[in-house]
């Protein structure tokens, strides 16, 4: 059962609703007969499609693991707090989070972690005391977009990249990793170059990183500004999901298809039908659904006492993939499915 209540959403297995989120007692990975069911929270950074996705998984992963998991949308960083420490007073056995601010929420991560399992997903906070991340590797995603945009604009030139905010690991890291690709640096995952300062490189220039707190209105704002100010403008990197549909409508109204070009993250529909079209050369695409499913396979282990589902890194590696009008086909029939049920 699903239910949806103010800006996000919980889905629990419930014993009136057992059938329907397929939450049985015979799923793999269930604990002894009669052992209560694992009850975990799945935390996302937000409201998004990505995170409807994420959700399928979520549910899938409930019944496979025989847990009743909620799965909880906050609107902004504060929101999120507030539902942790909800979470903590309803005395949950497990948390899979994606912090929004990592740095300045690692009190109450760790608050988290001492008294119940806590993990990170999508986004890490490698300060606090979390058992395992899962996700991709957000600087190595950073490089393949910076090899779409090498594929996109071959000659070089003026380069604009567009961030929701930065607070958060993952976006740090993806801005960074597609710095350094860019300039041609050796890898440097803990580097953090200055958002406003002009970086230049060999072929390809960096005049700015600008952030929209995750409003898509104010991205398509940030790159009309910047196309007005940089008439010589020829590349714009979005590292959101939101962005490429923001900067694909900016450049049509600009009248800048043909001089510009956008590479971008994640999978909302724009974005592939964009590359379906012959618009967009390609995206960076992660993996939403395993991301849930991981998630309850992990806490579900760990709060029965099997702590071998933790690797010695304390990192479950879920890929990012890059994708091409060459591999779009079987990557959007497969998010079909998924984004389908998980309505």
């Amino acid at each position: 059962m699903v239910q949806r209540i103010g800006r996000f959403i919980v889905g629990v297995c419930v014993a009136a609703g057992l059938a329907a989120l397929g939450c049985d007692n015979g799923g793999a990975g269930s604990g002894a007969p009669g052992a209560p069911k694992p009850k975990l929270a799945y935390i996302t950074n937000g409201v998004a499609p990505f995170w409807t996705i994420a959700e399928k998984g979520v549910i899938d992963g409930a019944k496979e693991y025989d847990a009743e998991v909620s799965v909880v949308m906050p609107s902004d960083v504060n929101d999120q707090m507030q539902r942790v420490e909800d979470l903590l007073i309803r005395g949950v056995d497990g948390i899979a989070i994606s912090p929004i601010d990592a740095e300045n929420q690692v009190p109450l991560l760790n608050k988290a972690a001492a008294k119940t399992k806590l993990i990170t997903q999508d986004s890490d906070a490698p300060k606090s005391e979390r058992i395992v991340y899962i996700g991709i590797d957000n600087y190595v995603a950073g490089r393949m977009a910076g090899q779409l945009v090498k594929e996109a604009i071959p000659g070089g030139g003026k380069l604009a990249i567009f961030v929701g905010r930065l607070e958060g690991d993952n976006a740090r890291k993806r801005r960074q990793g597609v710095l350094d690709e860019l300039l041609d640096r050796p890898d440097n995952s803990a580097g953090n170059d200055p958002l406003n300062q002009e970086l230049k490189g060999a072929k390809y220039t960096i005049i700015a990183t600008v952030t929209d707190q995750i409003d898509a209105a104010k991205a398509k704002s940030n790159a009309e500004d910047m196309m007005s100010a940089h008439p010589d403008l020829v590349g714009l990197i979005g590292l959101n999901a939101y962005h490429t549909p923001a900067l694909l409508e900016a450049l049509k109204q600009a009248g800048k298809m043909s001089s510009i070009q956008i590479v971008g993250f994640d999978e909302q529909d724009a974005t592939l039908r964009a590359i379906q079209d012959g618009e967009v050369v390609g995206t960076v695409v992660q993996n939403p659904y395993m991301y849930g499913k991981e998630s309850v396979r992990v806490l579900a282990a760990l709060v029965r006492g099997d702590s071998s589902v933790v690797p010695p890194s304390e990192f479950i590696s879920l890929p990012a993939r890059q994708i091409r009008k060459g591999n779009l086909g079987e990557f959007w029939a497969d998010l079909k499915q998924k984004a389908g049920k998980a309505e």
